[in-house]
């Protein structure tokens, strides 16, 4: 191991450069480099100065996990962190689970047991269910149908809904998923026009959503049917345009304009670094920060980056972030969410749905 490795902790940041969620690429470099530069302007992590290997999570998840393993196996990281999509997670804990701490900041559809493996973002118990048991008592939506991508995020979170909502004054009628990297969604929405709902949960990532957003106004839709994400951040409503979003509604642990004096803290040192042509600051970029942070969270508490000294907080461990307090139970975590509409080309939030436990 050379002098520079010793002297700095090197992580591999896995984040989308291109494919359909490219889109959120700037936002998550951006978000990355501003947690690197305030956690090196003090001390790091555990004296050593921090440095983000970037690896292109855009790509096939055989491909990602390919070169994250080298990186692991040459000793050129020491962790590994980002939002990327759930079929990228799997194949990277296939790769290296297990060997090296890994820090994975996308809203999820569960738990995934690999030693070392923490699971950051929302999840459909704290983000989509209790976004339709408010849009059902608000609105009066509660014939649903799901309009997702083809792997596995969307389709487990699908399947979860549908249990979920059995019992309940909501339910789903159908459901449908189409590849990554869909731009036609004329089938789809014809179907939409037939059929006996009031509302579509998007299940879509990316590009793939911004399509389906703006053929979905085109076809009227937009009058009569409302929309629900877990995906839909700042950046798909500036790429969709201020007529695609009437009746669209978001659920996130973060927003961009949050009025929470930890989410104006991030937005004041983000904006004072990067200007007011930066990259949209929102829920996936935050993610991104919030996976750094929490790995110098494991080095304060544990002394260093190793699998074993993370297990010293998995028990109810509780922090502050951007996002307000947070909570880990076992290797996910809790956090505040809320239930944003979209007006034109931002996010007015309506209310927190889901509370830090």
């Amino acid at each position: 191991m050379t002098d520079r490795v010793r002297e700095t902790v090197a992580i591999a940041f896995v984040v989308p450069l291109q494919g359909p969620t490219g889109i959120y690429g700037p936002s998550c470099l951006a978000c990355g480099e501003l947690a690197v530069e305030q956690l090196n302007a003090v001390d790091g992590i555990g004296g050593r100065q921090v440095e983000l290997i970037v690896v292109d999570g855009g790509r096939a998840p055989e491909v990602v996990a390919a070169e994250v393993g080298t990186l692991v196996d040459s000793g050129r990281v020491e962790a590994v962190a980002g939002w990327h999509i759930s079929a990228v997670r799997q194949a990277i804990t296939q790769r290296v689970g297990g060997r090296v701490l890994y820090a994975f900041a996308a809203m999820h559809e569960g738990r995934d047991d690999t030693r070392g493996v923490f699971m950051l973002g929302e999840r459909p118990i704290n983000q989509l269910l209790p976004a339709a048991h408010w849009m059902r008592e608000e609105l009066g939506t509660g014939r649903w149908a799901i309009v997702g991508n083809d792997y596995v995020f969307p389709r487990v979170t699908g399947a979860t809904a549908r249990i979920a909502l059995q019992d309940s004054a909501s339910s789903i009628v159908s459901e449908t998923y189409v590849p990554l990297g869909t731009t036609d969604f004329g089938a789809v929405l014809r179907d939409l026009e037939g059929g006996d709902v009031d509302g579509v949960m998007m299940l879509l990532m990316g590009q793939d959503a911004v399509h389906f957003n703006r053929q979905f106004a085109r076809f009227g839709l937009d009058d009569r049917l409302t929309r629900l994400s877990p995906a839909v951040e700042e950046n798909t409503l500036l790429a969709g345009g201020p007529a695609a979003h009437n009746g669209l509604y978001a659920a996130a642990a973060y927003f961009d304009g949050l009025d929470t004096a930890e989410g104006n803290e991030l937005a004041s040192a983000y904006y004072a670094r990067f200007g007011r042509w930066a990259p949209v600051l929102n829920a996936v970029g935050e993610s991104c920060y919030e996976a750094i942070l929490f790995l110098s969270r494991v080095g304060q508490v544990s002394g260093g980056l190793d699998v074993a000294g993370a297990d010293a907080l998995r028990n109810g461990h509780f922090y502050d972030s951007p996002r307000g307090l947070l909570r880990l139970d076992g290797n996910l975590l809790n956090q505040d969410v809320y239930l944003a509409a979209a007006k034109g080309m931002e996010f007015e939030v309506q209310q927190q749905i889901s509370r830090t436990t």
